[in-house]
């Protein structure tokens, strides 16, 4: 690295500019607030009031650069930057079927989707509005190479490619959540998704810039205030959301504004979202009902050369645990037995701190130091009585170095760490207080050959574990990952990539001992585990051309030491007993989307998404590894109007860990509907999204009481959204 950097501090500085303006296709009026990205230099800026967009200093090359503003379609269009002297370049927005996705997640910068080395996908405002729900794997579920875990609505977290737990990270503007969600399949993500302006998902290995535990993948909430600023926003923008529905008396809203003058920006925001008891094929769930409120405030000075904010969030509310029920012949669900209902009240506070400093020198673009504090508590509730309590205090901060762009070579590098405080108390509490330590050094390149672009990269890690009156473990791992990106034809690439990660086992795997009922089982961790190491390689192919876009994703990891939870036979105190033990696991699979403009202004969309996993010595299949499935549908559009029908198709699943049951296939149909009305300065959208409208009986393979609580039934979602910019 130090080479590197001594190599680039010899490069000269660049005399190249690019100007232009935005404006809205339909009437001419300049667009404020839009971003112009320019790749591969990882460079973006926003449109002033009158639409217009400056970049000075540009190294001499030709560039594609992409105009982008939620909910408009993006343009995207090439351009040459000479050596001296300025270049133009305007956009005409409007409103399409589709629209480039934009990442900041897969490299740490902004990036299209299509261009990335990971597989992503990036769901915006609109997207999340349709499937809002209380708890974000709810929110992801049909997302591609994503299920959702879950013991009710309230509980749901996102799997990717059949990863769960401790293996996916869950991250809120680029930090980690704090919540509690991974060590218990009855603990969930809450997430208020009108009051995100995106949620990224990551497929497959993140560890180089997030660390082990992201061995499966990442996904990242971003908020509608956290665009990565680092420059002033004159006037004032912000959203209103509102939204209602039926088959579980859904009823909420949010609302967030942003206010610039000279260099400082000052932005806040808040909501609420409720649902009862939902409805399925076969009565009401009880004890389903959730509430999620959420508030955030925040402010910002963006200079020409320092740039710092600071931030402060709120999240609490409540969810149910569904009652074990049987369901009678009137079709209404009766409790079972006489326990009282469970409730798992929760908040969490958060405090945020970016700040930097750019144009360092000539090597260096900028440096950006990022320090989170997040305050999770929550307790459970057995009827009035508090069941159990659980605390979770943790401090992250992480450095990063961006490199100035030099004959084709452009990166990252820097440093993270984690001080984590953890404890609990209560009558089936499995695991002792805990100090956790993390500290890692990390680096990521990228060359542009012209007719290749490679990356490669590197992150060395350590997490400590000091339990209280157990034996203390440390753990040090190597990840590194390199992959290629090539043409194969006009709009076409070919992706290919090789990761070897590392990731420690996580607290309850070394230190659980007792009944964990949001399982269904009691566990008992091995204070001796080692470290899990994986292997795996990535292969796609992408088109984006203007009436056909799609992408086809394979995937093969195997994973040495890997750690899982194996059921013994016995039951104690009427739960299966299992211990964590290590062996060699396989996962793979596939995913594939297509959008294909069939007449004018009418597109077919298709997605399927498949993984098989597996022990590998005794080929026993893992537990809650999602069916094949697959998506169907058709967009129609008229101006501002989409009308977009679809299918969700999942097959049976048969192939099964000793504790399951099989799950049959099923297919779900849905239609969503949405006007959108542009002007200058404001968004009007309207939505309509009608769900499971055959009323189908269906069951969740990845649910822990998918016997006693099968999936919602026919429902209807409206929402309105005005978005001023």
């Amino acid at each position: 690295m130090l080479l590197v950097i001594s190599v680039l501090a010899s490069a000269a500085a660049y005399a190249g500019e690019l100007r232009g303006r935005i404006t809205l296709d339909a009437n001419g009026g300049p667009v404020a607030n839009a971003t112009v990205l320019i790749r591969p230099l990882g460079l973006s800026t926003q449109t002033d009031a009158e639409g217009a967009y400056e970049f000075l200093n540009l190294p001499p090359g030709t560039y594609e650069v992409t105009a982008h503003l939620h909910p408009l379609a993006d343009e995207r269009r090439r351009v040459e930057i000479a050596e001296n002297g300025p270049a133009t370049l305007d956009f005409a927005l409007r409103i399409a079927a589709v629209q480039e996705q934009i990442t900041v997640t897969a490299s740490g910068r902004e990036e299209t989707t299509l261009e990335s080395f990971q597989a992503v996908t990036s769901l915006d405002h609109l997207e999340l509005t349709a499937r809002s729900a209380p708890s974000l794997g709810e929110v992801l579920e049909n997302a591609p190479g994503v299920a959702k875990r879950s013991s009710g609505p309230g509980t749901t977290r996102p799997v990717v490619r059949g990863f769960d737990g401790d293996r996916v990270l869950v991250m809120l503007d680029g930090m980690p959540t704090g919540t509690l969600s991974y060590q218990s399949g009855d603990h969930g993500e809450p997430l208020d998704a009108t009051a995100m302006e995106r949620v990224e998902v990551v497929r497959g290995p993140a560890t180089l810039l997030y660390g082990s535990n992201a061995i499966g993948g990442v996904v990242n909430a971003i908020s509608s205030h956290h665009q990565i600023h680092q420059h002033p926003h004159a006037g004032l923008r912000g959203r209103i959301t509102g939204l209602g529905g039926s088959a579980n008396g859904m009823g909420g809203g949010s609302g967030s504004f942003e206010f610039g003058r000279g260099h400082w920006t000052l932005w806040g925001g808040g909501g609420a979202h409720r649902t009862g008891d939902y409805s399925t094929p076969l009565g009401t769930v009880l004890n389903s009902g959730t509430r999620v409120d959420q508030a955030s405030a925040g402010a910002g000075r963006f200079g020409d050369k320092f740039f710092g904010s600071i931030g402060y969030g709120m999240h609490q509310g409540r969810y149910g645990i569904p009652l074990l029920e049987d369901h009678r012949h009137d079709g209404h669900a009766h409790g079972h037995g006489d326990g009282e209902p469970v409730h798992l009240d929760f908040r969490r506070h958060n405090l945020r701190f970016s700040g930097g400093v750019k144009n360092l020198n000539s090597a260096l673009e900028q440096f950006t130091l990022h320090l989170g504090y997040s305050d999770w508590r929550h307790t459970e509730l057995e009827g009035l009585e508090a069941h159990n309590r659980y605390h979770n205090r943790q401090l992250v901060w992480r450095g990063v170095f961006d490199q100035r762009r030099w004959r084709g070579l452009t990166g990252r590098f820097g440093f993270m760490g984690a001080r984590r405080d953890y404890s609990a108390r209560g009558h089936e509490v499995t695991t002792p207080p805990v100090a956790q330590d993390a500290l890692a050094l990390y680096g990521l390149e990228e060359v542009d050959l012209e007719h290749v672009q490679l990356q490669f990269g590197g992150r060395l890690e350590r997490t400590a574990y000091d339990p209280a009156g157990l034996r203390p473990r440390a753990f040090t791992g190597f990840s590194g990952a390199a992959g290629a990106r090539m043409p194969l034809w006009e709009g076409g690439v070919l992706v290919a990539g090789y990761n070897h990660s590392y990731r420690a086992p996580a607290l309850e795997e070394l230190y659980a001992m007792g009944p964990h009922a949001g399982n269904l089982t009691w566990e008992i961790g091995d204070a001796g585990l080692g470290r899990e190491r994986a292997r795996g390689f990535d292969l796609a192919v992408r088109h984006a051309a203007s009436r056909l876009r799609g992408e086809v994703n394979l995937f093969h990891y195997r994973l040495t030491d890997y750690v899982y939870l194996a059921p013994t036979g016995q039951l104690v105190d009427g739960l299966i007993e299992a211990r964590y033990r290590q062996g060699s696991a396989r996962y793979q699979g596939a995913e594939a989307r297509l959008d294909a403009g069939l007449h004018g202004n009418l597109w077919l969309n298709l997605g399927l998404d498949w993984v098989r996993a597996e022990l590998a010595d005794s080929e026993m299949p893992l537990p809650r590894i999602p069916p094949l499935r697959g998506r169907i549908g058709l967009d129609a559009r008229l101006g501002g109007f989409s009308l977009r029908p679809g299918v969700v198709l999942a097959g049976r699943q048969d192939r099964l860990f000793p504790t399951e049951t099989p799950t049959a296939g099923y297919s779900v149909f849905n239609l969503d509907a949405s006007y959108t009305v542009a002007s200058r300065r404001a968004v009007h959208i309207f939505g309509v999204n009608a769900f499971n409208l055959g009323d189908r009986l269906y069951r969740n393979h990845l649910s822990f009481i998918k016997e006693y609580a099968p999936e919602i039934g026919r429902g209807v979602r409206f929402s309105y959204t005005i978005q001023v910019f």
